[in-house]
């Protein structure tokens, strides 16, 4: 989706002149380091994928004539955090995007716990570490930009995806806080909650989505709101999807999230063991 020319200018004059992006390799975080890109910041790139990171820096480069930096990383582990942080420490860093993450599906009993704790790790405790090294960096020169990527399922209990669920709660949560904790010290601070996304995530988190939006659908909504409000929804699907939930009490949209969630797990459950 495209985005105006003073936002764009917006962004590089508010937050250049480096941006980093996590989980930049596919999905929501590819098109956010394309569209940041697209508005003159150069781009530090992270994720596990060294080849499709490459291909995505090449792309902006020569697209947008912005540098780039690929860092190979993975955030399960305390390592990837500090090869980040290692790679980045010579970089005026303006803006910092929070994009990796993954998801899991099912009952929580049936799941591997290994892999429920890895997920914590990369959707909470490595956003939590990134964000308060580059919040920290971004305090002392007064000004820079932090978008945390939330969800839909974070407003609420999600039955058959219990876990991610409380991973993106605890996201919103953080967001929430920041934005105003860090607004008198000249810290923009973003939660984008986007509904239902085809990006990769739902076949790694097993399930199978109907209707979706496409990161090129929220990207630049994404990074219109970016100091302007606390809080994105991007997309009209996810802006319907919160309107029709908004009336009913919190029990009541646990209940029609364990609706909606069943239909895109059934396969799951229908399936032998």
């Amino acid at each position: 989706m495209a985005y105006s020319e003073s936002t764009k200018t917006r962004l590089r004059t508010g937050y250049g002149p480096w941006a980093v992006i996590t989980g930049a390799s596919s999905g929501i975080g590819r098109e956010l380091a394309l569209r940041i890109a697209e508005a003159g910041l150069n781009i530090a790139v992270v994720a596990r994928r060294r080849k499709l990171l490459d291909e995505l820096a090449a792309e902006a480069e020569s697209n947008y004539g912005v540098e780039s930096l690929v860092i190979e990383a993975d955030l399960g582990d305390a390592d990837g955090i500090s090869a980040v942080c290692g790679a980045t420490g010579h970089l005026e860093i303006g803006l910092f995007v929070a994009a990796a993450g993954f998801g899991t599906s099912g009952e929580l009993l049936k799941s591997s716990v290994a892999v429920e704790m890895n997920m914590l790790q990369v959707n909470c405790a490595a956003l939590l570490a990134l964000t308060h090294h580059f919040g920290r960096l971004m305090v002392a020169r007064k000004r820079g930009g932090i978008i945390l990527l939330s969800s839909l399922v974070g407003f609420q209990g999600v039955p058959y995806a219990a876990h991610y669920a409380a991973t993106k709660a605890y996201v919103q949560s953080l967001g929430e806080a920041l934005y105003l904790e860090l607004k008198g010290e000249g810290i923009d601070v973003l939660s984008a909650a986007p509904g239902p996304v085809n990006s990769g995530f739902a076949s790694r988190a097993g399930m199978q989505m109907g209707k979706a939006l496409t990161p090129a659908d929220i990207g630049g909504p994404i990074l219109k709101a970016l100091g302007r409000r606390s809080t994105v929804l991007p997309g009209f699907m996810t802006k319907f999807l919160v309107g029709s939930l908004r009336l009913l009490p919190r029990w009541g949209k646990v209940r029609v999230m364990r609706a909606v969630m069943g239909g895109f797990t059934k396969h799951q459950r229908a399936a032998p063991n």
